[in-house]
């Protein structure tokens, strides 16, 4: 059975739906490599009723019902989206023993198409992070190289993939917690156009950057999770209310695909190995390529930390001890209760973006910092709309920098920050965006981003160039 946990999730869900293999077999197999694999620590919790779900999905399979595309399927969840009956902790204190009374509507479609939750994989805690160390429940490991860093913030989600523990994970990406940690763990991570995949059930981190994310093996596995997820949802004001198609063919001409290879992200600060390794992977595409340039890359990381930290102190003022969260024992009043519960529940990390949140919208700073920034905003999403009416997608690294060691940037904020600096322009714009294994041999993603809404033709793309790049 272990050989099986190698094919491709659809490979799987097609012998599950011709009765080759048994969704109870393939649940323990699972099981049994999370066990054997603890040391990667990728997830947090295990569900409790993965086995008598796959054993159910068996006997309504043997009774000639349709038990959907994902045919008893398992698939890891990140432990910031909530799931019924399942603790979801967003690997803080505050939410340790925090177990929802309803389903994230991803959730709900996971289990409407026959799939079943695995369980709830490790992260930066309320996904504030970029190398998935800041987690009560320890560090998540590179399963290519435990002495290096997974990625963050979906780095358990990523790392349950890539060592076979999962078939396929949801992830969230605000800034690029989805794409840095499949760069770093050599798979594919994709960021839907935001609000194409409903948030409803997503503990909120900045709201109007946070996306959930598919994460998988192959470009075609993404492609086939994300057609169950995806469309509208009116419990989600965000929500695009356009119906959404599911994607049928990845088929795809790419000679005459235009792309921009952004030259910013090529530039300063992005390590020469990533440089080359990424060039050369563009280099073996048959598609026209011109280098553009993205000045707006440069000031991506301040503009986005001053409004993830503003709507992240706003988002949080929730976990106060008076209602589902954590609560301090030994308070004198109200204040004090606020006070120790709020210096206990959190982490370092999550303190200190409350914080900066919290003075970037204060009196007398909103229009210095806050409003700057959204103006800001304006300005990368204007340059990338004109950008697109030339290029059908632009490309780039994914990180600046190959996996880096744990515990190497943990005192250092601004260098742990500077990760995100080649993924967050897709988050401030909305934009569609994609991160495949530029090469077989090193942990090195290529970035591909495309226009609002493209989503079907940026998985169709990215299909074909992992083909193309296969040869590597």
């Amino acid at each position: 059975m272990k050989k099986i946990l190698r094919f491709s999730a659809k490979k799987q869900a097609e012998l599950l739906k011709k009765g080759e293999v048994s969704s109870r077999e393939l649940v323990e197999a699972y099981l049994e490599r999370i066990e054997e694999r603890r040391d990667i620590n990728a997830f947090i919790t295990i569900s409790d009723e993965a086995l008598s779900e796959a054993k159910r999905m068996d006997s309504v399979r043997a009774g000639g019902e349709n038990v959907g595309p994902l045919s008893g399927l398992p698939v890891a969840i990140k432990d910031n989206i909530v799931t019924k009956g399942i603790r979801t902790t967003c690997a803080s204190k505050m939410l340790e023993k925090f177990v929802p009374p309803f389903d994230a509507t991803v959730v709900e479609k996971i289990k409407g198409s026959g799939g079943i939750v695995l369980g709830k994989t490790n992260m930066d805690e309320f996904a504030m992070g970029s190398s998935s160390e800041w987690s009560i429940f320890g560090a998540v490991k590179n399963p290519l190289d435990t002495t290096l860093t997974a990625g963050g913030s979906s780095g358990g989600s990523a790392a349950a993939v890539a060592d076979f523990q999962a078939p396929f994970a949801l992830g969230s990406d605000t800034g690029g917690s989805a794409r840095l940690p499949a760069s770093f763990c050599s798979i594919v991570g994709f960021k839907p156009t935001y609000g194409r995949v409903s948030r409803y059930g997503l503990v909120a981190f900045a709201s109007s950057l946070d996306q959930i994310a598919p994460l998988a093996r192959n470009v075609e596995d993404i492609a086939f999770l994300f057609n169950i997820i995806a469309g509208p949802d009116e419990r989600d004001s965000t929500s695009i209310k356009e119906p959404f198609v599911p994607l049928e063919n990845l088929g795809f001409d790419i000679s005459k695909v235009k792309l921009g290879m952004v030259k910013e992200g090529l530039g300063e600060g992005v390590e020469k190995r990533v440089r080359d390794v990424v060039v050369r992977a563009i280099e073996m595409l048959p598609s026209a390529v011109d280098e553009v340039s993205v000045p707006e890359v440069n000031y991506s990381v301040p503009i986005y930390y001053v409004i993830s930290t503003a709507e992240a102190s706003s988002n949080l003022a929730r976990y106060d001890g008076i209602r589902y969260s954590y609560r301090a024992d030994g308070y004198s009043d109200l204040k004090d209760l606020y006070i120790k519960t709020r210096t206990e529940g959190f982490g370092e990390e999550v303190k200190r973006r409350i914080m900066i949140g919290t003075f970037v919208l204060s009196s007398g700073y909103y229009e210095a910092y806050f409003l700057r920034a959204q103006k800001a905003r304006r300005l990368i999403r204007d340059r990338l709309d004109t950008l697109f009416e030339r290029f059908d997608f632009l490309v780039m690294p994914t990180s600046p920098t190959v996996p880096f060691r744990l515990g190497e940037k943990l005192s250092d904020p601004l260098a742990m920050y500077m990760s995100d600096m080649l993924t967050i322009i897709a988050n401030l714009g909305g934009y569609p965006a994609i991160s495949l294994p530029a090469s077989k041999k090193e942990s090195i993603g290529l970035q591909i981003i495309a226009p609002r809404m493209e989503d079907d033709r940026l998985l169709r793309f990215a299909f074909e160039v992992e083909k193309a790049l296969s040869a590597m």
